[in-house]
């Protein structure tokens, strides 16, 4: 009971401390500011008719007609029945973004560590290594907030696989279920399938052990848990992971149902992303150095050097006033690796990196094969098309593998292996039973590599061309004297870092030393070990993420301003979408003030994307008609934007003259390039029933939407003879309900992404619901499941408190 109490106090302390830490990085939280993130300024265009209708009504509409012409909200913030998980969630985060996934970072390493019988004290430092380094700031200080939420719970869930291989297997069982159902609830699939595939590095790795020692027993029963815990926390977001599945096979993650591409010519029938689209963000091999130094390719594509850059000195040499040198210094486009945009470079520390090598020659067992394993699988991988062997394999054989951009990003994989096992080698030198000749050998070992390692970047920099792919633009807009200027800035924070780099190499390695030759005593060798690593992450991190990066809360809560052509807009009382050329399908602005076609997501509607590719970028006023576009957001000569009326957009509803089958959905999209559109409409008649109708159409037939809500649109039509009408709302397969006149009427897809109903003769009430049978489906399979993990917590801590008063007793 003394023990538990302790511990009890330990971890209470221990949390304090990361409360304090995270509030104090992000401090401004505390004044009331937020963090000013470009994806969440995105994001609240894209969910803003959303949230407005769920405050208006105290309803969830499920779909919003405000972006991508009309979609799902399943993966825009939509709450749903029963949810336990997001209110546990939202228990843990407790503090002010974005200091509460910081404290998720840190917490959750902690667990892991202590899960691992890493002595609390070091738990700390390791999760301190993980929290601040620099990959894991950055996706805060741009705004991807779900992969950093998915990424906080990994570790802890990698905690509870621990403990049940430590054959502790009611703890493991509940700390692997709660932490699935947090991680899936997190909603990036991406990254807890990286984390998956560590898993099965690990797996691997404990069923050699398993043979070996003759444990297959054991690792079964183990599997087996796991399964049954990992299945518990998956149901308990069942109504959000069925949701998911059902918009991503209608977007762009889906199979195509196009064999062929805008030009006519035939393409590969296939699932998924594009190859080319899935690689784009892919790690140079050399680049990805800059795990163990900084800028090694220039760090960032806006890169703030201030008065140190060679560029500011020419600038204000040459007769530019001092601020205006220095608002260019501060953005210097000095990333020269492999991909179109780098934030910050994926820095994991030079203090941690060598710990790590220290680690690697210290540490026995199956625990640093599967940390070695999962760092070499993250790192192979996230090289991409720079390595297409691995990288073609895993896209065309490794199941969902296709369904995911940006390979890079699988190096978070790295940065959770590397700092445990930095961690655990830290722990290891501590070990008294350990040889001493050992340690010192594997400190000497650990210098020579990772000294040696940075003295060889420093010889080789000539073999650099430190040339970027955007130079040739920067060379047209700037001239080659500013672009040499660059390249010479490049190489100063090249040469600059490396030698931060060997600084702090050479202080732990004497920190480690001093230790090893009695000099120094363990707590003290954790503090010091601690300091430098703080300054080391904290250093780089700060030149990304700092307190410039926060503003007033209301800026977030509105980041757009109502410009004159909004207002001019907002006078027309009727329902009908904008068009911005200048944000084209990526934009979430418009969706903000207006309807739009545009918007902003991973998963955009993949008929919608195709008739941007087919129609839309080519100026193809039709389908923007047919679209019900009734503004066209154009500049005039002195680059003012103003909104130009299309007279011709068809409204919310029309009757069409003839109904037209094609044989294929090449068929029915092509034939969009020359039809009347206002008088035709054309299905996909492998997938739909009707024939091939000329209509008689009644001269003064007409149809109208009398009432709109995102997820329920009325209408009122008149028409002496049956009829076939055209709604410019999105089709979309599942939830979405016809009525005319209360009784339940199938519809069905025309013109590619849109809506077609037969309407009977005479004057009728239509009505499309959005009724989505998934949400009901789900709900009550998460409310099953929570209730079984419920119970087995109350089991849990019973039986913990009866096993304490146990012993106790004994």
């Amino acid at each position: 009971m003394r023990n538990g109490l302790r511990a009890f106090f330990v971890h209470f302390f221990v949390t304090a401390f990361f409360i304090i830490v995270a509030l104090a990085y992000f401090h401004p939280v505390l004044q009331g500011k937020v963090i000013e993130q470009s994806d969440i300024v995105q994001f609240t265009g894209m969910a803003k008719e959303q949230n407005d209708f769920r405050s208006k009504t105290g309803e969830e509409p499920y779909w919003t007609n405000s972006a991508f012409g009309g979609m799902p909200t399943y993966q825009l913030g939509a709450y749903y029945p029963h949810d336990y998980v997001y209110k546990l969630d939202r228990i843990i985060r407790f503090l002010p973004r974005p200091a509460d996934y910081l404290f998720i970072y840190l917490i959750g390493f902690y667990i892991l560590l202590c899960c691992l019988k890493v002595d609390y004290k070091l738990a700390i430092l390791g999760a301190l290594a993980f929290g601040f380094s620099t990959y894991m700031i950055i996706i805060l200080g741009v705004g991807h907030n779900a992969k950093a939420h998915a990424i906080g719970y990994m570790p802890m869930l990698l905690g509870g696989i621990i403990l049940v291989f430590r054959k502790k297997y009611l703890w493991g069982f509940l700390l692997t279920a709660i932490a699935m159902a947090l991680e899936v609830g997190a909603n990036h699939y991406q990254m807890t399938y990286y984390f998956m595939l560590l898993v099965l590095v690990l797996g691997a790795v404990y069923l050699i052990d398993a043979i070996k020692k003759k444990e297959l027993q054991h690792f079964g029963k183990s599997v087996g848990l796991l399964l049954v815990a990992v299945f518990l926390g998956v149901a308990a977001n069942a109504t959000s992971l069925l949701a998911t599945k059902e918009y991503a096979d209608w977007s762009t993650r889906g199979k195509s149902e196009l064999t062929i591409d805008p030009q006519g010519n035939a393409v590969p029938e296939g699932a998924g992303l594009d190859r080319e689209y899935i690689t784009q963000y892919s790690y140079g091999i050399a680049e990805s150095l800059n795990l163990f130094v900084p800028r090694l390719f220039g760090g960032s594509n806006s890169e703030n050097l201030g008065t140190q850059s060679e560029t500011y000195s020419y600038l204000t040499e040459n007769g530019i006033p001092r601020n205006k040198a220095l608002e260019f210094s501060k953005g210097l486009p000095l990333y020269w690796g492999d991909q179109p945009i780098v934030a910050a470079p994926a820095y994991i520390g030079a203090v941690v990196f060598f710990l790590f090598v220290l680690g690697l020659f210290l540490v026995r067992g199956k625990v640093k094969w599967w940390l070695l394993g999962g760092t070499i699988m993250a790192l192979l991988l996230s090289w991409g098309k720079n390595f297409g062997l691995l990288t073609d394999f895993m896209i065309d054989y490794f199941p969902l593998y296709n369904k995911f951009r940006a390979v890079s990003s699988i190096q978070v994989i790295l940065e959770l292996c590397v700092p445990v096992l930095a961690i655990l080698g830290l722990a290891a030198l501590f070990n008294s039973e350990e040889n001493e000749s050992k340690k010192l050998k594997a400190l000497k070992n650990s210098v020579i590599i990772t000294f040696g390692l940075g003295v060889f970047l420093f010889l080789i920099k000539g073999l650099f061309t430190f040339t970027g792919q955007s130079d040739e633009t920067l060379r047209q807009y700037y001239g080659d004297d500013i672009l040499a200027l660059i390249k010479a800035d490049r190489k100063a924070v090249y040469n600059s870092d490396i030698f931060r780099s060997l600084i702090f190499i050479g202080l732990t390695a004497i920190v480690v030393w001093f230790f090893l030759k009695g000099k120094f005593k363990q707590q003290l060798v954790v503090v010091l070990i601690g300091i430098l690593m703080l300054f080391d992450l904290v250093g780089v991190a700060k030149r990304y993420v700092d307190e410039e990066d926060f503003v007033a809360k209301r800026r977030m809560s509105e980041p757009f301003q109502q410009t004159e052509f909004d207002k001019q807009i907002a006078q027309d009382p009727g329902i009908f979408r904008v068009y911005d050329p200048n944000e084209g399908i990526n934009g979430a602005r418009t969706s903000y003030f207006h309807q739009s076609i545009g918007g902003y997501h991973a998963a955009k509607p993949a008929g919608l994307e195709d008739l941007f590719k087919f129609h839309i970028y080519k100026g193809k006023i039709g389908v923007l008609s047919m679209l019900n576009v009734k503004y066209v957001i154009q500049q005039d000569e002195e680059g003012r934007s103003y909104p130009a009326q299309n007279p011709d957009a068809n409204g919310n509803a029309w009757f069409v003259d003839n109904l037209i089958p094609v044989k294929s959905a090449n068929e029915e999209i092509m034939a969009l390039d020359t039809m009347n559109l206002k008088r035709n409409a054309v299905f996909n008649g492998a997938k739909f029933s009707q024939e091939k109708q000329k209509l008689q159409l009644d001269s003064i037939a007409q149809i109208e939407l009398t009432n709109y809500s995102p997820n329920h649109l009325t209408y009122k039509s008149q028409n002496s003879n049956a009829g076939v009408a055209v709604f410019s709302e999105m089709y979309y397969p599942h939830g979405w309900n016809a009525y005319i006149n209360g009784e339940l009427t199938d519809h069905f897809k025309v013109n590619y992404v849109l809506r077609g109903l037969e309407v009977p003769a005479g004057e009728h009430t239509i009505e499309f619901k959005f009724e989505p049978e998934i949400v009901q489906t789900g709900s009550k399979i998460t409310m099953a499941t929570s209730i079984v993990i419920g119970l087995i917590i109350i089991f849990g801590v019973g039986f913990g408190f009866r096993k304490s008063g146990n012993n106790t007793t004994d």
